[in-house]
Protein backbone atom coordinates (compact mmCIF):
# COMPACT_ATOMS: atom_id res chain seq x y z
CA UNK A 1 0.00 0.00 0.00
CA UNK A 2 1.36 3.28 -0.81
CA UNK A 3 0.05 5.98 1.85
CA UNK A 4 1.04 9.09 0.54
CA UNK A 5 -0.41 8.10 -2.65
CA UNK A 6 -3.08 7.45 -2.00
CA UNK A 7 -3.86 10.14 0.63
CA UNK A 8 -2.68 13.02 -1.79
CA UNK A 9 -5.50 11.37 -4.49
CA UNK A 10 -8.17 11.83 -2.25
CA UNK A 11 -7.44 15.05 -0.77
CA UNK A 12 -7.56 16.00 -4.72
CA UNK A 13 -10.69 14.21 -5.51
CA UNK A 14 -12.31 16.48 -2.87
CA UNK A 15 -10.62 19.77 -3.09
CA UNK A 16 -12.29 22.62 -2.45
CA UNK A 17 -14.82 23.37 -5.37
CA UNK A 18 -14.08 20.37 -7.08
CA UNK A 19 -16.59 17.12 -7.42
CA UNK A 20 -16.70 14.29 -9.59
CA UNK A 21 -18.59 13.43 -12.68
CA UNK A 22 -20.15 10.14 -12.93
CA UNK A 23 -20.13 8.50 -16.18
CA UNK A 24 -20.02 5.06 -15.11
CA UNK A 25 -23.04 3.88 -16.84
CA UNK A 26 -23.14 0.17 -17.58
CA UNK A 27 -23.80 -0.67 -21.14
CA UNK A 28 -27.24 -1.18 -20.31
CA UNK A 29 -27.48 2.25 -18.47
CA UNK A 30 -26.08 4.07 -21.04
CA UNK A 31 -28.60 2.98 -23.57
CA UNK A 32 -31.21 4.32 -21.84
CA UNK A 33 -29.74 7.43 -21.29
CA UNK A 34 -29.61 7.23 -24.84
CA UNK A 35 -32.64 6.07 -26.21
CA UNK A 36 -34.40 9.14 -24.04
CA UNK A 37 -33.02 11.36 -27.07
CA UNK A 38 -33.34 9.64 -29.64
CA UNK A 39 -29.66 8.05 -30.30
CA UNK A 40 -29.14 4.90 -31.05
CA UNK A 41 -26.66 3.14 -28.22
CA UNK A 42 -23.47 1.72 -30.29
CA UNK A 43 -20.26 1.65 -29.27
CA UNK A 44 -18.97 5.13 -31.65
CA UNK A 45 -22.34 6.85 -29.84
CA UNK A 46 -21.16 6.15 -26.59
CA UNK A 47 -17.54 7.15 -27.67
CA UNK A 48 -18.78 10.64 -28.92
CA UNK A 49 -21.11 10.93 -25.68
CA UNK A 50 -18.59 10.71 -23.37
CA UNK A 51 -16.15 12.36 -26.14
CA UNK A 52 -17.90 15.44 -25.83
CA UNK A 53 -18.09 15.60 -21.71
CA UNK A 54 -14.70 14.86 -21.33
CA UNK A 55 -13.51 17.75 -23.41
CA UNK A 56 -15.45 20.16 -22.18
CA UNK A 57 -13.31 23.36 -22.06
CA UNK A 58 -11.36 23.91 -18.87
CA UNK A 59 -13.82 21.42 -17.35
CA UNK A 60 -10.93 20.59 -14.59
CA UNK A 61 -12.02 24.09 -13.20
CA UNK A 62 -14.99 22.18 -11.31
CA UNK A 63 -14.35 18.53 -11.92
CA UNK A 64 -11.83 16.94 -10.22
CA UNK A 65 -12.47 13.49 -11.14
CA UNK A 66 -14.66 11.55 -13.38
CA UNK A 67 -15.94 7.68 -12.94
CA UNK A 68 -15.17 5.28 -16.29
CA UNK A 69 -17.10 2.60 -17.83
CA UNK A 70 -14.56 -0.46 -17.98
CA UNK A 71 -15.56 0.22 -22.47
CA UNK A 72 -14.16 3.96 -21.47
CA UNK A 73 -11.55 3.26 -19.94
CA UNK A 74 -9.41 1.91 -22.72
CA UNK A 75 -11.26 3.83 -25.63
CA UNK A 76 -9.51 6.87 -27.34
CA UNK A 77 -11.64 10.07 -27.84
CA UNK A 78 -12.65 11.55 -31.43
CA UNK A 79 -9.01 12.86 -32.28
CA UNK A 80 -7.57 9.33 -31.29
CA UNK A 81 -6.12 10.03 -27.85
CA UNK A 82 -6.96 8.00 -24.93
CA UNK A 83 -9.52 9.17 -22.58
CA UNK A 84 -7.28 8.62 -19.61
CA UNK A 85 -4.35 10.88 -21.70
CA UNK A 86 -7.10 13.26 -22.22
CA UNK A 87 -8.04 13.58 -18.63
CA UNK A 88 -4.64 13.84 -16.93
CA UNK A 89 -3.93 16.80 -19.29
CA UNK A 90 -7.01 18.71 -17.84
CA UNK A 91 -6.38 17.80 -14.38
CA UNK A 92 -9.32 15.53 -14.07
CA UNK A 93 -8.40 12.22 -12.10
CA UNK A 94 -9.40 9.07 -14.15
CA UNK A 95 -11.66 6.59 -12.37
CA UNK A 96 -13.32 3.46 -12.65
CA UNK A 97 -16.38 1.52 -11.51
CA UNK A 98 -15.39 -2.32 -10.52
CA UNK A 99 -18.63 -3.85 -9.51
CA UNK A 100 -20.16 -6.31 -11.78
CA UNK A 101 -23.52 -4.85 -10.68
CA UNK A 102 -26.50 -5.69 -8.13
CA UNK A 103 -28.53 -8.54 -8.58
CA UNK A 104 -31.71 -10.43 -6.20
CA UNK A 105 -30.04 -11.98 -2.84
CA UNK A 106 -30.74 -15.33 -2.54
CA UNK A 107 -33.21 -16.22 0.28
CA UNK A 108 -34.30 -12.41 0.58
CA UNK A 109 -36.74 -11.35 -1.66
CA UNK A 110 -36.70 -7.70 -3.08
CA UNK A 111 -33.21 -7.50 -1.75
CA UNK A 112 -30.23 -6.88 -4.16
CA UNK A 113 -26.44 -7.57 -3.09
CA UNK A 114 -23.66 -6.21 -5.51
CA UNK A 115 -21.34 -8.60 -7.11
CA UNK A 116 -17.51 -8.39 -8.63
CA UNK A 117 -15.28 -9.81 -5.70
CA UNK A 118 -14.07 -12.64 -7.55
CA UNK A 119 -11.19 -11.90 -9.45
CA UNK A 120 -11.33 -8.25 -8.51
CA UNK A 121 -7.29 -8.45 -7.03
CA UNK A 122 -6.48 -8.84 -11.19
CA UNK A 123 -8.94 -6.60 -12.46
CA UNK A 124 -7.90 -3.66 -10.18
CA UNK A 125 -4.10 -4.50 -11.02
CA UNK A 126 -4.80 -3.92 -14.68
CA UNK A 127 -7.06 -0.95 -14.45
CA UNK A 128 -4.16 1.00 -12.55
CA UNK A 129 -1.60 0.01 -15.05
CA UNK A 130 -4.38 1.54 -17.36
CA UNK A 131 -4.36 4.79 -15.66
CA UNK A 132 -7.29 4.44 -13.31
CA UNK A 133 -6.47 6.32 -9.65
CA UNK A 134 -9.31 5.47 -7.95
CA UNK A 135 -12.67 2.96 -8.28
CA UNK A 136 -16.32 3.13 -6.98
CA UNK A 137 -18.21 0.14 -5.93
CA UNK A 138 -21.99 0.62 -5.45
CA UNK A 139 -24.25 -1.26 -2.79
CA UNK A 140 -28.08 -1.10 -3.40
CA UNK A 141 -29.85 -0.70 -0.10
CA UNK A 142 -33.90 -0.93 -0.76
CA UNK A 143 -36.77 0.27 1.84
CA UNK A 144 -39.65 -1.01 2.29
CA UNK A 145 -42.45 -2.54 4.74
CA UNK A 146 -39.84 -5.20 5.28
CA UNK A 147 -36.99 -4.30 4.37
CA UNK A 148 -33.79 -3.78 4.63
CA UNK A 149 -32.93 -6.83 6.79
CA UNK A 150 -29.75 -7.29 8.73
CA UNK A 151 -28.49 -9.57 6.36
CA UNK A 152 -28.60 -7.31 3.37
CA UNK A 153 -27.01 -4.94 5.16
CA UNK A 154 -24.56 -6.98 6.86
CA UNK A 155 -23.66 -8.59 3.03
CA UNK A 156 -23.28 -5.02 1.32
CA UNK A 157 -20.97 -3.78 3.54
CA UNK A 158 -18.64 -6.79 3.98
CA UNK A 159 -18.09 -6.84 0.18
CA UNK A 160 -17.62 -2.85 0.15
CA UNK A 161 -14.72 -3.50 2.65
CA UNK A 162 -13.31 -6.20 0.84
CA UNK A 163 -13.41 -4.01 -2.14
CA UNK A 164 -11.85 -1.19 -0.47
CA UNK A 165 -8.88 -3.58 0.69
CA UNK A 166 -8.45 -4.69 -2.37
CA UNK A 167 -8.28 -0.63 -4.04
CA UNK A 168 -5.76 0.39 -1.40
CA UNK A 169 -3.26 -2.86 -1.84
CA UNK A 170 -3.00 -1.43 -5.51
CA UNK A 171 -2.60 2.26 -4.87
CA UNK A 172 -6.17 3.21 -5.98
CA UNK A 173 -8.50 5.22 -3.78
CA UNK A 174 -11.76 3.56 -2.99
CA UNK A 175 -15.24 5.12 -3.23
CA UNK A 176 -17.51 3.43 -0.94
CA UNK A 177 -21.15 4.05 -1.94
CA UNK A 178 -23.96 2.17 0.12
CA UNK A 179 -26.84 3.84 -1.83
CA UNK A 180 -29.53 3.89 0.06
CA UNK A 181 -32.82 4.21 -2.72
CA UNK A 182 -35.33 7.19 -2.44
CA UNK A 183 -37.63 4.90 -4.20
CA UNK A 184 -40.36 4.24 -1.98
CA UNK A 185 -43.37 6.14 0.07
CA UNK A 186 -41.31 6.07 3.19
CA UNK A 187 -40.90 9.10 5.33
CA UNK A 188 -37.54 11.45 5.97
CA UNK A 189 -37.47 9.70 9.70
CA UNK A 190 -37.61 5.93 8.21
CA UNK A 191 -34.79 7.13 5.91
CA UNK A 192 -32.93 8.36 8.56
CA UNK A 193 -32.80 5.50 10.38
CA UNK A 194 -31.85 2.91 7.42
CA UNK A 195 -29.09 5.10 6.73
CA UNK A 196 -27.42 5.48 9.71
CA UNK A 197 -27.94 1.66 10.35
CA UNK A 198 -25.86 1.13 6.98
CA UNK A 199 -22.98 3.87 7.50
CA UNK A 200 -22.18 2.30 10.79
CA UNK A 201 -22.37 -1.09 9.38
CA UNK A 202 -20.07 0.02 6.96
CA UNK A 203 -17.50 1.59 9.11
CA UNK A 204 -17.72 -1.61 11.40
CA UNK A 205 -16.67 -3.71 8.20
CA UNK A 206 -14.03 -1.24 6.90
CA UNK A 207 -12.49 -0.92 10.08
CA UNK A 208 -12.38 -4.96 10.75
CA UNK A 209 -10.74 -5.09 6.67
CA UNK A 210 -8.09 -2.67 8.03
CA UNK A 211 -9.17 0.08 5.30
CA UNK A 212 -7.15 3.43 5.01
CA UNK A 213 -10.17 5.77 6.41
CA UNK A 214 -7.67 8.80 5.41
CA UNK A 215 -7.40 7.33 1.88
CA UNK A 216 -11.19 6.59 1.32
CA UNK A 217 -13.92 8.61 0.17
CA UNK A 218 -17.50 7.63 0.99
CA UNK A 219 -20.34 8.44 -1.59
CA UNK A 220 -23.67 8.78 0.34
CA UNK A 221 -27.40 9.30 0.01
CA UNK A 222 -28.76 12.12 0.95
CA UNK A 223 -31.70 11.85 3.46
CA UNK A 224 -34.68 12.04 1.95
CA UNK A 225 -38.12 11.06 1.72
CA UNK A 226 -39.13 8.51 -0.64
CA UNK A 227 -40.41 9.69 -3.94
CA UNK A 228 -43.77 8.52 -3.58
CA UNK A 229 -44.19 10.00 0.00
CA UNK A 230 -46.91 12.49 0.92
CA UNK A 231 -44.27 14.26 2.93
CA UNK A 232 -41.20 16.05 0.97
CA UNK A 233 -38.70 17.76 3.18
CA UNK A 234 -37.64 21.57 2.54
CA UNK A 235 -33.60 21.48 1.35
CA UNK A 236 -33.56 22.58 4.91
CA UNK A 237 -34.67 19.95 6.62
CA UNK A 238 -32.74 17.52 4.42
CA UNK A 239 -29.22 19.04 5.31
CA UNK A 240 -29.90 19.37 8.55
CA UNK A 241 -30.95 15.60 8.62
CA UNK A 242 -28.53 14.30 6.71
CA UNK A 243 -25.84 16.37 8.57
CA UNK A 244 -27.13 14.56 11.65
CA UNK A 245 -27.16 11.26 10.32
CA UNK A 246 -23.21 11.76 8.73
CA UNK A 247 -21.62 13.31 12.38
CA UNK A 248 -23.68 10.44 14.21
CA UNK A 249 -22.19 7.55 11.94
CA UNK A 250 -18.88 8.52 10.08
CA UNK A 251 -15.36 8.79 11.87
CA UNK A 252 -13.88 11.91 11.30
CA UNK A 253 -10.42 10.48 9.87
CA UNK A 254 -12.65 9.97 6.49
CA UNK A 255 -10.33 11.77 3.70
CA UNK A 256 -14.01 13.11 2.11
CA UNK A 257 -17.64 12.48 1.86
CA UNK A 258 -19.44 13.10 -2.05
CA UNK A 259 -23.09 12.93 -2.78
CA UNK A 260 -24.99 10.65 -4.75
CA UNK A 261 -28.23 12.70 -6.92
CA UNK A 262 -29.62 9.65 -6.57
CA UNK A 263 -33.00 10.93 -9.35
CA UNK A 264 -32.77 14.50 -7.52
CA UNK A 265 -33.46 17.12 -9.84
CA UNK A 266 -30.11 19.57 -11.22
CA UNK A 267 -31.29 22.09 -9.08
CA UNK A 268 -32.64 19.93 -6.11
CA UNK A 269 -28.94 18.68 -5.66
CA UNK A 270 -27.49 21.51 -6.17
CA UNK A 271 -29.24 23.32 -3.03
CA UNK A 272 -28.82 20.35 -1.07
CA UNK A 273 -25.22 20.12 -1.05
CA UNK A 274 -25.25 24.21 -0.69
CA UNK A 275 -27.47 23.93 1.71
CA UNK A 276 -25.39 21.29 3.55
CA UNK A 277 -21.77 23.27 3.11
CA UNK A 278 -23.59 26.51 4.83
CA UNK A 279 -23.80 24.84 8.11
CA UNK A 280 -20.93 25.81 9.24
CA UNK A 281 -17.18 23.56 10.13
CA UNK A 282 -17.46 19.65 9.34
CA UNK A 283 -14.86 16.95 9.63
CA UNK A 284 -14.77 16.54 6.33
CA UNK A 285 -15.28 17.79 2.99
CA UNK A 286 -18.53 17.91 1.42
CA UNK A 287 -18.69 17.39 -2.59
CA UNK A 288 -20.08 15.46 -5.52
CA UNK A 289 -21.03 12.95 -7.53
CA UNK A 290 -23.27 12.99 -9.68
CA UNK A 291 -24.40 11.37 -12.68
CA UNK A 292 -27.62 12.89 -14.43
CA UNK A 293 -27.60 15.73 -12.22
CA UNK A 294 -24.58 17.23 -14.03
CA UNK A 295 -25.53 15.32 -17.23
CA UNK A 296 -29.44 15.72 -17.65
CA UNK A 297 -29.67 18.99 -20.12
CA UNK A 298 -25.93 18.53 -21.38
CA UNK A 299 -27.49 15.15 -23.03
CA UNK A 300 -30.99 16.96 -24.14
CA UNK A 301 -29.37 19.38 -26.00
CA UNK A 302 -26.36 17.18 -27.32
CA UNK A 303 -28.90 14.57 -28.63
CA UNK A 304 -31.29 17.20 -30.50
CA UNK A 305 -28.14 17.08 -33.03
CA UNK A 306 -24.76 15.44 -31.79
CA UNK A 307 -22.74 16.84 -34.91
CA UNK A 308 -23.76 20.49 -34.31
CA UNK A 309 -24.43 20.43 -31.04
CA UNK A 310 -21.73 19.70 -29.52
CA UNK A 311 -20.23 23.08 -28.23
CA UNK A 312 -23.84 23.47 -26.89
CA UNK A 313 -23.92 20.99 -24.54
CA UNK A 314 -20.47 21.22 -22.98
CA UNK A 315 -21.57 24.34 -22.13
CA UNK A 316 -24.38 23.03 -20.18
CA UNK A 317 -22.05 20.81 -18.44
CA UNK A 318 -19.57 23.42 -17.59
CA UNK A 319 -22.46 25.30 -16.02
CA UNK A 320 -23.74 22.82 -13.74
CA UNK A 321 -20.11 21.89 -12.90
CA UNK A 322 -19.89 25.51 -11.40
CA UNK A 323 -22.98 25.37 -10.04
CA UNK A 324 -22.06 22.62 -7.71
CA UNK A 325 -18.58 23.79 -7.15
CA UNK A 326 -19.94 26.60 -5.95
CA UNK A 327 -22.24 24.73 -4.10
CA UNK A 328 -19.32 22.36 -2.04
CA UNK A 329 -18.09 26.08 -0.73
CA UNK A 330 -21.70 26.83 0.34
CA UNK A 331 -21.63 30.36 -1.89
CA UNK A 332 -24.07 28.73 -4.66
CA UNK A 333 -27.69 30.82 -4.94
CA UNK A 334 -30.29 30.32 -7.44
CA UNK A 335 -29.51 33.77 -9.19
CA UNK A 336 -26.60 32.56 -10.54
CA UNK A 337 -28.53 30.08 -12.75
CA UNK A 338 -29.07 32.50 -15.08
CA UNK A 339 -25.38 33.44 -15.66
Amino acid sequence: MNVEQLLETAAAMVAAGKGILAIDESTGTIAKRLDSVGVECNEENRRNYRDMLLTTTDIGEHISGAILFDETLRQKGRKGVSFVDMMNEAGVIPGIKVDTGAHPMAGFDGELITEGLDGLRARIKEYAELGARFAKWRAVITITDDTPSNANIEANCHALARYAALCQEAGIVPIVEPEVLMTGSHDIDTCYDVSELTLKTLFTHLYEQDVLLEGTILKASMVVAGDKSKEQASIEDVAEATISCLLNSVPASLAGIVFLSGGQSELEATQHLNEMNMMGSLPWALSFSYGRALQASALKVWGENPDDNHTAAQQELAHRARMNGMATLGKYTTNMEGS
